[in-house]
């Protein structure tokens, strides 16, 4: 890869490159071997100690001058450098993206799938390169490395690791489900016909812009198929959490892919937001403060908080202690990160009774070391997110009309200390109605309210939820809830909430988004 000296860095650019002499490295994973050039020279007996993840600037590495330092969440150890940009150096590279998308568009859709599913085996099981100064990776230095940084258990590693790896090699039949079974050449040709109709479609944006989160791997899945559609990615990592979408450029790059159609931009928030404003189509991860000034500008898709929920009708009610499993599946899975864990159960009765039987599950659960197979709990990498958290929890328990009923079986406090780590244990709150503070709360741990209504209420009071569980077979409960157009994600019957289909829209459909139909005739045959 062409380093940055070589491409002519500006005295007065504020991050310096230093120059670098490239060397050549060989991946391989058996199936398919893949020659690389990085930056710097030099011998495996004189590399640093510790990686130094670079700038990736649409084909040409970059090694800042400034640069921060990725640490263990328990024991501060610095795991990695990682150089970081302002946002004039974003700014000068989206002159770049035409030729970005003309190194895709050298490929076919298919050809870019293919691609797609060897990238999959490599993430997965590939030994790859890990920045610039002569480190490897493999898949399980990722998976401790990762769950070092982050505060996820090893075991939550992996699983998000292979929800990764399954979007990779099942790429084809996501883009079906989501392009409606569109035959993907005419995408290769600008126009077809399918379907019984003339067809042609244009890209959206030049470039797909990526503000990602640090809580949780597989939530890059989500912009996996952009590469299958001919979309470069220019990518700002968590800054807990740039091994994933490192470890999948690489991935990507070793199967096939070109590296002018990948940027890797670790920068501050005038960054992110030139990133978000510049590329035509983006997507940002946040909460409400972060997100709620982009929520009315189309070009950007906002992955925020959840609200997911569990409602239970009337006609299944009776019945609930069948669906604790779900319940208690939907709440704490994955640690309690995803946008998707249930954060409210909402039933017409036996409110108290359901929080108090999910309490007993979950109030005993306890945080336990990063390689122990039966870890439920996430530790927090920043000790200050779980203070807040915490004190948010502590204030609104003053607030009358809630109580927290998994206290009697944590036996201490919420927040503890493990092995110098910061983790919080489940909390159940039994709320007396919606308009109480916490009854509609989403936290990154394992939390839920328990809130009794009427089933009549309940779509009037839940207000907007990316995931619903609806455990009824009530037709006409069923009616409405389809209808309803403030859920994304609509599973009826006892499905958890955390159950993912790539292969449908999750806050809205990539391929729409990034491709969009016209109008064509051709009075010539091409």
């Amino acid at each position: 890869m062409p380093t940055e000296r070589e491409e002519g860095a500006t005295p007065g650019e504020k991050n310096s490159a230093k120059s670098h002499d490239p060397i050549r490295l060989v991946v391989s994973l058996g199936i398919i071997t893949q020659t690389y050039h990085f930056a710097p020279k030099m011998t495996i007996n004189s590399q640093s100690a510790v990686a130094h993840l670079p700038v990736m600037r649409l084909g040409r590495s970059y090694d800042s001058l400034e640069k921060l330092e990725v640490r263990d969440h328990r024991t501060g150890s610095v795991r990695a450098v990682v150089s970081t940009v302002n946002a004039g150096i974003v700014r000068k590279d989206l002159g770049r993206l035409p030729a970005a998308r003309a190194a895709l568009n050298r490929y076919t859709c298919q050809q870019l799938i293919d691609i797609s599913g060897r990238a999959g085996e490599l993430f997965l099981k590939g030994n790859l390169p890990l920045g610039d100064r002569g480190h490897t990776q493999s898949a399980a230095e990722y998976v401790e490395t990762l769950s070092g940084t982050s505060g996820l258990p090893q075991v939550m590693v992996r699983r998000n690791m292979d929800k990764v790896a399954y979007a990779l090699t099942h790429m084809s039949t996501i883009l079906n489900g989501l392009s409606r079974g569109l035959d993907l050449s005419i995408l290769d040709r600008g126009y077809g016909e399918q379907f019984g109709t003339k067809l042609s479609f244009f890209p959206t944006s030049q470039a797909l812009g990526l503000v990602m989160p640090s809580n949780s791997p597989a939530v890059n899945s989500l912009w996996l198929p952009s590469i299958a559609l001919k979309t470069p990615v220019l990518i700002k990592p968590g800054k807990e959490e740039p091994w994933t979408p490192y470890r999948l450029i690489q991935a990507f790059i070793a199967a096939g892919a070109p590296v002018e159609a990948f940027g890797f931009y670790p920068t501050d928030h005038e960054g992110a937001a030139e990133i978000l404003r510049s590329c035509g189509r983006a997507l940002v991860f946040g909460d409400k403060t972060t997100t709620a000034q982009y929520a009315n500008d189309p070009r950007i898709q906002i992955h925020g908080p959840g609200w997911s929920k569990i409602l239970i009708g009337t006609d299944c009610i009776e019945n609930w202690r069948e669906y604790l499993d779900v319940m208690v599946a939907s709440i704490s899975d994955n640690g309690g990160r995803s946008c998707i864990n249930a954060s409210a159960i909402v039933v017409p009765k036996y409110g108290a009774e359901i929080a108090e039987a999910l309490a007993q599950r979950l109030g005993p659960v306890q945080p336990s070391g990063p390689e122990d197979p039966e870890a439920r709990l996430s530790g927090f990498a920043n000790p200050k997110m779980a203070d807040s958290i915490d004190a948010q929890l502590e204030e609104g328990l003053k607030t009358p009309g809630a109580q927290d009923v998994t206290a009697r079986y944590r036996s201490g406090p919420r927040k503890v200390l493990l092995d110098g780590g910061v983790y919080l244990r489940p909390t159940i709150v039994s709320c007396d109605s919606f308009s109480h503070p916490l009854a509609n709360r989403e936290f990154l741990f394992p939390y839920a309210s328990v809130v009794e209504t009427t089933q009549e209420k309940m779509l009037s009071e839940i207000g907007y939820s990316l995931a619903v569980t609806a455990i009824t077979r009530d037709p006409g409960f069923i009616d409405q809830l389809s209808a309803f157009p403030h859920i994304e994600r609509l599973n009826i019957g006892p499905v958890s909430t955390m159950k993912i289909s790539w292969d449908q829209p999750h806050e809205g459909n990539m391929f729409e988004f990034l491709w969009q139909r016209r109008s064509i005739e051709r009075a010539w045959a091409a």
